[in-house]
């Protein structure tokens, strides 16, 4: 009879821990959310502490941990670096690019700006051989045609927070998990997209920070559970590029749309991020046969 009441209280221990888990991953999540889409607005860490509904004695150190630097730090570097974006990809303003960012005047932006690149917005902007980011890597014989431009609705999707350098990520096994879910759930139905949504810049952004969601998107309503959470892919404009090879080049493919494309193109990048949709599935096509949709916000 102890026996069987010890072996309940293990699975009930247990069981505790597993919920408790998800829970945590699951509030790091809102708060990551409400991060990236508020930079343009005044960030309270208090306000972060009450939307993420830990202790607020205890929010920054756990945030921390997840994010490997203190959460202040991480706005700020996210300011910082979408500003460094704006000013290479866009003809926005530098002030119209502080507001962007979350700053009331300009001169903040270029104090900051200042002590991470050890040059103003402004010498950025007009200093073309000034280099901040890490060299482009062009490539000929993509075969990249000129995009389709597409007005999306939004997508309601699933996701994994990944961290680290792009090519290196396992992306099979956040799908395989992704897809348990959708089994668990019995949320299978026609049209589901695998689409992975990139954040960051890896000529601007360390490759340890780089972030990524891999995102399954649902036509049927799905809830949180754990670190696998729920967002809208925002819709609206979108220059669609379509790449057929290696994911290999995708790097290439990227900074020939930015360095090419982009210039020349007369659109003007919307203060969102790209995300790729996936067409075929790499463990049964040759990389020369992968076809990868490519979405990039425009105004």
């Amino acid at each position: 009879m102890s026996y069987f009441c010890s072996e309940i209280k293990f699975t009930k221990n247990m069981e505790q821990r597993i919920s408790t888990k998800e829970e945590y991953y699951k509030r790091i999540n809102i708060v990551i959310e409400y991060i990236n889409n508020n930079l343009d607005k005044d960030i309270d860490l208090e306000k972060l502490a009450e939307i993420s509904n830990f202790s607020k004695w205890h929010f920054q150190r756990i945030m921390k941990a997840y994010l490997g630097e203190a959460v202040g730090t991480f706005i700020v570097r996210m300011r910082v670096e979408t500003a460094a974006r704006l000013l290479r990809y866009t003809n926005m303003s530098i002030s119209d690019i502080a507001y962007q960012v979350g700053y009331d005047v300009p001169s903040s932006l270029s104090k900051i700006f200042k002590m991470f690149y050890n040059i103003s917005p402004n010498e950025y902007r007009n200093n073309k051989n000034f280099i901040i980011m890490k060299s482009m890597n062009l490539k000929e014989n993509l075969n990249l045609k000129a995009p389709k431009v597409l007005v999306l609705n939004p997508k309601q999707a699933i996701y994994l927070k990944l961290n680290g350098s792009y090519a290196n990520l396992n992306y099979g096994e956040a799908w395989g998990r992704l897809w348990q879910y959708v089994k668990e759930n019995k949320l299978f139905s026609a049209g589901i997209e695998h689409i992975a949504i990139f954040y960051d810049d890896p000529k601007i952004t360390e490759p340890d920070k780089l972030r990524t969601d891999v995102c399954l998107v649902l036509v049927k309503n799905a809830e949180p559970k754990g670190d696998i959470g729920v967002k809208t892919i925002e819709g609206g404009k979108y220059a669609m590029f379509l790449y057929q090879g290696s994911y290999e080049n995708l790097s290439a493919v990227y900074d020939t749309i930015y360095a090419k494309w982009l210039p020349e193109s007369g659109h003007k990048l919307r203060n969102y991020h790209c995300f790729e949709k996936y067409i075929n599935n790499p463990a049964n096509t040759i990389p020369e046969k992968l076809k990868t949709e490519i979405y990039v916000p425009i105004e």
